[in-house]
Order: structure tokens, then C-alpha cells, then sequence
């Protein structure tokens, strides 16, 4: 018979070893009954009839096909595929609108964070990838891009996979004196570009995008349809200019076409010139632009590298981008009246349609036809890095030299100027998120851009151009100093969800950025995000937070006294809608 000791040990071995079988047997019948979130949601994504769908693949190919899908629409290069920034599981491709509702049903069961993408044109690549930590699918809506218009309403719907070139082609292909106000990039995506707000060559006239906007069909986080009255007024009034990713997934915009005459007038001209030659130019640019007729749209570009002096001897230049609702006879009587010493002549104006004139601002290379703006594919890829500023004051002469100085050292960076006033005056600064009207003379966008031979340079152009940025402060917007969500700018703030819960106060963290994008309108905006998905399913990094239940409960708290003394004051109107 063996010692005390030795039955003791042998009794813990066994217990031990029972253990380790049980908690064995365990993992096992838990990973047999369990999968894996991508798992989960590609089979959700089979038994619901989606299968248009690329899942990523250990092997790391960079030929692959899912490779190709998720780099064909990155459009900042610092952000593609073949960057060391973590990969989507999945990326899918709704072909309808009920295929896109079982998308989100699907993600949202397996737990994967959802990044939505129309064009993929976001600055700071939020449609694209996640820096947080998380998992995440990417829902492409690129197969989304029909564009229905009827002429006799003067509206169009537009699914928000459709870029503003294949929309804006659509509209002239059923009437040469119908438009839309936005931007005039046409591989951009108008599910982003109308959720930010939209500015183009028509919105001193017609306003924003965003303004135009009449009704939406929303896709919630449960993987419902909603349209205006469904979403009621509050969500209806965040989805037009409170930023892109945040709400839930517009399916579809039903927006107001403008009017256009059947002639238009357009022209770009480079004016090079000594520092103080272009300083002039410049100086009367912002003293006259903001002011002219709301027909007159005149916007400048300002660099020592702009692409209009190519082949071209170095050196500053300013090139003035002029559009005209009208006929150039008139055109030439307007900008030589106000401005000049631009000194624009016959021979600089080109007479076309509307459809036209965007293909002469599309930046699309020599040689295009008006087809070729429904080309979703964007071949001039670049690296860039973006900043914006408002400006409600014209920048001083020392200003504008302290820009220029830093514009001649980096041919590689460049200003683009946007006139404002017109209608972008006339509209509420609270009609919309977007807040930026009366007062506003201009913004600025600060550019950097690169290829890939100067990736080695990548750390110094973005010291060069938050620099740039930091060396203006005296001469913008102030309290708070402005921006325009659309050319997002994550040096404003970003906030990482996998390590800020929103118990932790993500509304005031938020605020850093958020008020810079949308001033007063902020807290709306979290109101309304409370309102439609209080449980943060869509977000990215400066996304706009829902409130926490403690703050939920005291706001209702304090709604509820409101709600008391008003209905002991107007107890007639019982049609009133709940105070939000």
C-alpha cells in the first residue's frame, strides 16, 4: 500500500485531469454549436438571397478579386487595400432594397460593425476601413445606382449608390433645362455627398444638395424601410447634412431639380504672377465672388503647382473657375463689370448645355464625352490629405502672404476657394445640420497630393499641411473654428467605440468635432441619433453618439415637465407631436 502522500496526488491528477476533460468536452460542443461572426453572417446573408458578396481570405492576395472589389472604390490611396489598415470580413453588394435590409439584418445579428459605401470618396476613408479594433463588412451600394426622373414634378429619385455623374446624366437625358445642385465630381457618391450637405457650382443659386432633398427611404437598424413621415421630421431633418454613416442606410433620395437655361457659360484661366501679382488677384477674388448675381458661380484655385501650368515654368499661380447661368455676351458684361482686372475675354468662355458645362468641370481628361461621366472608375488615383476652414471676414494682406509663403514651398499641396452668399446667405443656418450660411464668405479646402513613388514622404506632407492649417488660425472662423464634415478631417477629434462606451459621455467627447461640423445643430443631431439608433449600430470615428440612458432619462425627465405645463396651456391641440 503506497504513503498518505501518494493517494492525496493521486486523487488531485485525476480531479485535474476530469476537469480538463469536462472544460475540453465543453469547448468543443460550444465551437460544434458556435461560429465564428463571418461565418454567421455569410450564411445569414445565403439563406436570405443575398450573394453578391467577396469575404476576405487568410492567403493575403493582392490580385485576388476581393482585393480588386474593395480597392475599386477607394478613392484616397492612403486607404486602399494594400495599406497595413485592417480589412473588412466581407464586403457585400445589395442589388435591392430588400437585399440591402437583410444586409444590415444580417450584420447586425453577427455582431460585425457595418461601414457603408456609395462612391468612396471619404477623406478620411470612414466608408472603407475600421481603425478601432472591430471587425467589420463593408455594404457596397454600387449595384443601387438607378436614377428615376420625372420631368412633369421637377423631382428624381436617386438610389445612393449613383454617383453625381450617372445622376446628373440621367436628369439630361429626360430634359436639357432640368439640374441638381451639387458637387462636381461625378465618380462621388451621392449617398455621402447629400448626407454631408452637397455644395457645387449651382448652390449660390439653388442652395446644397442636402437642401433639395424631399423625401429619403431609410433602412434602419432592424431592417426596415422608412420613408419621410415613417422617420418622422427629426431623422428626416439629421439625414440631410448630419454626416453619412450615422443614421442608418439611405436606400434612395427623392430630390428637386433645378432649372437650367439652355445655355450656360464656362471657363478656367490661370493667372501666374509674382507673389504680390497673385496676392491682388486673390484679394479682389474675395471681396467680389461672395457678391456677384447668384447666377455667377467663380471659385479659385490657388498653388505653385496647379495642374493648369504644367510643362510650364514654375511658380505661383491663381486659376478662376467662372460658370454662368446664361449666355457669355452676359457672362463677359458681369465679371469684367466686377472683377477686371481677371481680365476674361470671348475667346476664354465656352457656350454648352448644362450637362456640358459638368463634363468641362469634371477634372476627366482631354478627349471625354458627356458618357463618360456615368464612369463610376476613377483612374487619376492620388494619396491626399484634406483640411477646410470657414471664413466670415476677408483674410488680410498679411494673411494671404503668410499662405502664399507656405504654398511656394510645396508644389504639392494647393487652396480651392468657394464663393458663398446667393442662396447659401438666404437659407436658415438651422434648416438643415449643415450650418454654415449667413455671414459665411467662403471656405477654404487645404489639399496635399501624392503618389506612390513619394509614399516615403507621406509623414512630411501631413506635417506640411496641419502646418498650413495651424498657420491661418488668426484669419477664420473662431468659436468654433469651422469645418465642413463632408471634406472630413479626423485631426479635429475621432472617437475609437471599441474603447468608449456610451455610458462613458461620448456626447461631449463628440462635441470636439461635432460642433466645428455642425455649430448649434450638435446637439439636435445627438437627439435625433438617440431617437433612430440609440444602440450606435452605425458609426465610424467622428460619428455623432446617441445620448446614455442617464442623460436619455433626464431628458425625457425634463421633456415630461415641459410636456405638463403645455398641455395645461394648449389642451385643444392634441394633434401636437411629442416634444423630442
Amino acid at each position: 500500500m503506497g504513503s498518505p502522500l501518494f493517494h492525496l496526488i493521486t486523487i488531485i491528477i485525476i480531479i485535474i485531469f476530469f476537469t480538463m476533460s469536462v472544460t475540453s468536452s465543453k469547448l468543443n460542443n460550444y465551437e460544434h454549436h458556435q461560429e465564428e461572426p463571418t461565418q454567421f453572417f455569410t450564411r445569414c446573408l445565403t439563406q436570405s438571397g443575398v450573394h453578391n458578396f467577396s469575404a476576405h481570405s487568410n492567403a493575403n492576395n493582392e490580385s485576388s478579386l476581393y482585393y480588386h472589389l474593395l480597392n475599386f472604390s477607394i478613392q484616397n490611396l492612403r486607404f486602399s487595400g494594400n495599406s497595413s489598415l485592417p480589412k473588412p470580413t466581407v464586403i457585400v453588394f445589395p442589388e435591392t432594397k430588400e437585399q440591402l435590409a437583410k444586409t444590415v439584418v444580417c450584420a447586425r445579428g453577427s455582431s460585425l460593425e457595418i461601414r457603408v459605401r456609395c462612391g468612396g470618396h471619404s477623406y478620411e476613408g470612414s466608408s472603407s476601413v475600421a481603425v478601432d479594433g472591430g471587425s467589420f463588412v463593408v455594404i457596397d451600394m454600387m449595384r443601387l445606382d438607378h436614377v428615376s426622373v420625372d420631368v412633369d414634378a421637377g423631382r428624381a429619385w436617386v438610389e445612393a449608390g449613383a454617383t453625381l455623374g450617372q445622376t446628373y446624366s440621367a436628369i439630361a437625358e429626360a430634359s436639357p433645362v432640368l439640374g441638381f445642385s451639387a458637387g462636381s465630381c461625378p465618380t462621388v457618391g451621392t449617398g455621402g455627398h447629400i448626407s454631408g450637405g452637397g455644395f457645387g457650382l449651382l448652390s449660390r443659386k439653388y442652395g446644397l444638395a442636402a437642401d433639395n432633398v424631399v423625401d429619403a427611404v431609410l433602412v434602419t437598424t432592424d431592417g426596415e424601410l422608412w420613408n419621410r413621415e415613417a422617420m418622422g421630421e427629426d431623422v428626416f431633418w439629421a439625414i440631410r447634412g448630419g454626416g453619412g454613416g450615422v443614421w442608418g442606410i439611405v436606400y434612395a433620395w427623392n430630390v428637386q431639380l433645378s432649372s437650367v437655361p439652355e445655355t450656360v457659360t464656362s471657363f478656367i484661366v490661370s493667372r501666374p504672377g509674382t507673389m504680390k501679382q497673385v496676392s491682388d488677384l486673390v484679394d479682389k477674388w474675395q471681396n467680389v465672388a461672395p457678391k456677384l448675381n447668384d447666377d455667377f458661380y467663380l471659385s479659385s484655385f490657388v498653388g505653385a503647382g496647379l495642374p493648369e501650368r504644367k510643362n510650364k515654368p514654375a511658380g505661383l499661380s491663381a486659376t478662376f473657375k467662372g460658370f454662368y447661368l446664361g449666355p457669355k455676351n452676359k457672362a463677359l458684361f458681369v465679371i469684367n463689370e466686377s472683377f477686371p482686372e481677371l481680365k476674361i475675354v470671348e475667346n476664354d468662355c465656352k457656350e454648352t448645355s448644362w450637362i456640358e458645362s459638368v463634363l468641362f468641370f469634371s477634372g476627366l481628361g482631354t478627349g471625354s464625352s458627356v458618357s463618360d461621366l456615368k464612369n463610376r472608375y476613377l483612374q487619376d488615383k492620388l494619396y491626399y490629405k484634406a483640411k477646410s476652414d470657414y471664413i466670415r471676414n476677408p483674410i488680410p494682406r498679411l494673411g494671404l502672404t503668410t499662405a502664399l509663403e507656405i504654398l511656394e514651398k510645396q508644389p504639392k499641396g494647393y487652396i480651392i476657394l468657394d464663393p458663398y452668399g446667393g442662396a447659401m446667405q438666404t437659407i436658415s443656418s438651422d434648416s438643415i445640420p449643415f450650418p454654415h450660411r449667413k455671414g459665411n464668405l467662403f471656405t477654404i479646402q487645404y489639399l496635399v497630393e501624392w503618389t506612390e513613388t513619394d509614399t516615403n514622404k507621406s509623414n512630411e506632407y501631413l506635417a506640411w499641411i496641419r502646418g498650413f492649417h495651424s498657420s491661418m488660425t488668426a484669419y477664420v472662423s473662431r468659436d468654433p473654428r469651422s469645418a465642413y464634415v463632408n471634406y472630413m478631417d479626423l485631426d479635429l477629434g475621432s472617437m475609437n467605440w471599441i474603447k468608449t462606451r456610451v455610458d462613458d459621455d461620448a456626447v461631449e467627447k463628440g462635441r470636439e468635432w461635432g460642433e466645428k461640423y455642425f455649430g448649434k445643430n450638435y446637439d439636435r443631431l445627438v437627439k435625433a441619433k438617440t431617437e433612430i439608433d440609440r444602440d450606435n449600430v452605425f458609426r465610424h470615428q467622428q460619428s455623432i453618439p446617441p445620448m446614455s440612458m442617464e442623460n436619455t432619462n433626464e431628458s425625457s425627465s425634463r421633456m415630461s415637465e415641459m410636456e405638463s405645463v403645455g398641455n395645461g396651456i394648449c389642451q385643444s391641440n392634441s394633434n401636437m407631436k411629442e416634444l423630442k
